[in-house]
């Protein structure tokens, strides 16, 4: 069975109050995880949890997601573009209102998997309506738009820290009550849509293998991405710590790779409109690759550090959206569930491998060793695009 985009979806998408609802649903998402995140392993640090057994609570978040990547494309054809999305946030908001009075990492472990099977299920649904939906000589700025949206979210999350003052269910309580708001808002206004199926269809594992053998350049920014993200996240307070700087100085220079993204985002989906999506991919690889090799260079000078891992996460930042438009841009829409699905995948793979190689790397090699690891993958993704090709696609698929 394959997807094509469906002529209902294509009508009544293209108002911008229907994209409006799918940014703010796409905000309210990276506030959940940029919440529970840091929260939860306060909670579990509080109560003396080694960080080992911590981190591996977390990963239930990404086993949750991975989980629901081998089943979204299937789901999306059965229930439709607003059903996924609905039950996304259902199994988002639900989890979070238990996470207080169920104080077990056991527990933890289960309500973590179903955040992120909703959180996967929502980002899926929502970021293929819009790539389906958007006119190619405005999919940059658009998915791009959608990204610092996550972003945003994801950078406000951490505020629900102070609500913790009033209570340890509090931010969980608000949380709850805003996504019930946007939860409502999705059901009042956005449309009841599916992908068509076709009749001729193909087995799954032929579309995702056409999918990545058309457009295996487009894809694996996602899981640079991923690698990036969550690497960062895990690595650099302990990189920080053994090179000299102190807490309060490690907490103040992680946040500017995500600001980096917010500030970029935008202008280089514009710039991938204009000169095309290869070209801004391979140019920031290139130069996001060079700044995070300077990072140790920079040593234990606050500002210099500050400044390289702001251009850094800004020109790296957006590779996950502008990867998917650029795969929009190579394959017919037939294919792009199936694309994203394996965009999906290879963000999880990136996650998991991020903070476990960087890791090693740190206790074996030495601290700044991680970034020169991840600065040379970003700058072999960059070599690589002169290696990629478009391949004529048949038009067998196309149709």
């Amino acid at each position: 069975m394959k997807f094509v985009s469906s002529v209902n979806v294509a009508k009544s998408s293209h108002s911008r109050s229907n994209y409006l609802i799918l940014i703010i649903v796409i905000v309210v998402a990276g506030i959940s995880q940029g919440l529970l995140l840091p929260v939860l392993s306060i909670f579990l640090e509080q109560k003396g949890v080694s960080p080992g057994l911590n981190g591996l609570n977390a990963a239930a978040l990404y086993v949750g997601s991975f989980a629901m990547t081998l089943i979204a494309e299937r789901l999306l054809g059965a229930v439709g573009f607003k059903k996924l999305i609905v039950g996304g946030l259902l199994f988002v908001m639900f989890p979070l209102i238990l996470f207080p009075y169920f104080p077990d990492i056991k527990i933890w472990f289960i309500l973590r998997l179903a955040v992120g099977i909703g959180d996967s299920a929502l980002h899926y649904a929502a970021q293929l309506w819009v790539l389906l939906v958007t006119a190619p000589e405005k999919r940059g700025r658009y998915i791009s738009l959608y990204g610092m949206s996550y972003g945003l979210g994801f950078s406000i999350g951490p505020l629900g820290i102070k609500l913790l003052g009033f209570g340890e269910a509090v931010p969980f309580w608000v949380l709850f009550v805003c996504m019930g708001a946007v939860l409502l808002l999705v059901l009042m206004k956005l449309p009841d849509t599916k992908p068509e199926k076709t009749e001729h269809g193909q087995l799954p594992e032929r579309r995702f293998r056409r999918s990545w053998s058309w457009a295996w350049y487009a894809l694996i920014p996602a899981l640079l991405y991923g690698y990036m993200e969550a690497g960062m996240n895990s690595n650099f307070p302990v990189y920080g710590l053994r090179i000299g700087f102190d807490a309060n100085q490690i907490s103040s220079l992680l946040p500017f790779v995500g600001i980096g993204g917010l500030f970029l985002q935008l202008p280089l989906g514009m710039l991938s409109d204009r000169f095309g999506r290869k070209r801004v991919l391979m140019s920031a690889g290139i130069a996001g690759g060079v700044m995070f090799m300077l990072v140790p260079v920079a040593g234990t000078h606050f500002w210099w550090t500050l400044v390289l891992l702001t251009i850094a996460g800004g020109l790296v930042g957006s590779f996950f959206s502008l990867g998917l438009a650029y795969a929009a841009d190579i394959l017919p829409k037939a294919l792009l569930p199936a694309a994203n699905v394996v965009a999906s995948f290879h963000f999880t793979i990136g996650s998991i491998l991020g903070p476990n190689v960087g890791g090693q790397m740190i206790n074996w090699i030495s601290p700044g060793s991680m970034f020169t690891l991840l600065g040379c993958m970003y700058l072999l993704f960059g070599a690589a695009g002169v290696l990629f090709r478009n391949k004529p696609i048949p038009q067998s698929v196309v149709k």
